[in-house]
Protein backbone atom coordinates (compact mmCIF):
# COMPACT_ATOMS: atom_id res chain seq x y z
CA UNK A 1 0.00 0.00 0.00
CA UNK A 2 1.29 3.48 -0.80
CA UNK A 3 1.44 6.15 1.83
CA UNK A 4 -1.51 8.54 2.18
CA UNK A 5 -0.79 12.20 1.57
CA UNK A 6 -1.58 14.55 4.45
CA UNK A 7 -3.97 17.39 3.64
CA UNK A 8 -1.88 20.59 3.87
CA UNK A 9 -4.73 22.77 5.14
CA UNK A 10 -5.83 20.23 7.73
CA UNK A 11 -2.37 19.73 9.22
CA UNK A 12 -2.18 23.47 9.94
CA UNK A 13 -5.66 23.65 11.50
CA UNK A 14 -6.07 20.50 13.58
CA UNK A 15 -4.18 18.70 16.35
CA UNK A 16 -4.96 15.37 17.98
CA UNK A 17 -5.14 14.94 21.74
CA UNK A 18 -3.78 11.86 23.50
CA UNK A 19 -7.32 10.45 23.70
CA UNK A 20 -7.72 10.81 19.92
CA UNK A 21 -9.99 13.84 20.02
CA UNK A 22 -9.48 16.57 17.43
CA UNK A 23 -8.59 20.06 18.71
CA UNK A 24 -9.38 23.11 16.61
CA UNK A 25 -9.42 26.89 16.93
CA UNK A 26 -12.49 29.11 16.72
CA UNK A 27 -13.38 30.94 13.52
CA UNK A 28 -14.23 34.67 13.22
CA UNK A 29 -11.10 35.92 15.01
CA UNK A 30 -9.01 37.29 12.12
CA UNK A 31 -10.53 40.65 11.15
CA UNK A 32 -13.48 43.02 11.71
CA UNK A 33 -12.77 42.93 15.43
CA UNK A 34 -14.09 46.42 16.30
CA UNK A 35 -17.71 45.40 16.53
CA UNK A 36 -16.99 42.27 18.56
CA UNK A 37 -17.02 42.61 22.33
CA UNK A 38 -13.90 41.94 24.41
CA UNK A 39 -15.61 38.97 26.04
CA UNK A 40 -16.48 37.46 22.68
CA UNK A 41 -12.92 37.90 21.36
CA UNK A 42 -11.47 36.42 24.55
CA UNK A 43 -13.69 33.34 24.22
CA UNK A 44 -12.68 32.92 20.58
CA UNK A 45 -9.04 32.49 21.68
CA UNK A 46 -9.80 29.18 23.40
CA UNK A 47 -9.46 25.87 21.61
CA UNK A 48 -12.37 23.47 21.31
CA UNK A 49 -12.82 19.89 20.15
CA UNK A 50 -14.18 19.26 16.69
CA UNK A 51 -17.72 17.98 16.35
CA UNK A 52 -18.17 14.19 16.40
CA UNK A 53 -19.73 14.25 12.92
CA UNK A 54 -16.50 15.68 11.42
CA UNK A 55 -13.87 13.71 13.37
CA UNK A 56 -13.66 10.73 10.99
CA UNK A 57 -13.12 12.99 7.95
CA UNK A 58 -10.49 15.06 9.74
CA UNK A 59 -8.57 11.98 10.89
CA UNK A 60 -8.46 10.73 7.28
CA UNK A 61 -6.93 14.03 6.23
CA UNK A 62 -4.19 13.87 8.91
CA UNK A 63 -3.32 10.14 9.06
CA UNK A 64 0.18 10.44 10.56
CA UNK A 65 -0.41 13.10 13.23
Amino acid sequence: MPKIKTHSGAKKRFKLTKNGMVKRAHAFKSHILNKKTTKRKRNLRKTVTADVTNVAKIKKMIPYK
